[in-house]
């Protein structure tokens, strides 16, 4: 089974001089956990919900919250990503995903064309949404519910 298949193609792009105010608004308007890093449209990192939590003080928007919490706020998005992220390209197999999440301590991988452009991406839920156990064991096959 192709990527494709079972990728989401609605990702959300940031730039690299972004704040980490327009990271957090981003999250808390689209409920995604993985925002893609561009540069000139082409992919060069990754930052997720996780990253920003760690970049940000607990007492933000709390009654404790002082004007340093606030300022952490205006971090840049390259100050707190994760770099070289692992990819697939298009057309890579689900198999070739299932590796990558057993190799790597991702969430999330990213889904580029040729020329490094971001078209998707897949995370271990999404494959773990498509399987199915039957009596060999288990296959991978999409499901017939209408998703993707």
């Amino acid at each position: 089974m192709k990527i494709e298949e079972i990728m989401s193609t609605r990702v959300v792009t940031v730039e690299l001089d972004d704040s980490l105010s327009v990271v957090k608004e981003l999250f808390d308007k689209t409920g995604f956990h993985h925002l893609l890093v561009v540069e000139d449209d082409r992919l060069c990192g990754v930052i997720s919900d996780r990253d920003l939590l760690k970049a940000l003080s607990p007492a933000l928007g709390t009654i404790a919250e002082k004007l340093s919490d606030r300022e952490n706020l205006k971090k840049k998005v390259h100050q707190v990503m994760s770099r070289k992220p692992t990819c697939l390209m298009l057309g890579a197999t689900v198999v070739d995903a299932v590796s990558l999440f057993n190799a790597n301590t991702v969430t999330c991988i990213p889904v580029i064309d040729i020329l490094s452009r971001p078209v998707g991406i897949v995370s271990w839920r999404d494959i773990m949404k498509r399987l199915i156990l039957d009596d060999c064991g288990i296959c991978i096959r999409p499901l017939d519910d209408g998703t993707k």
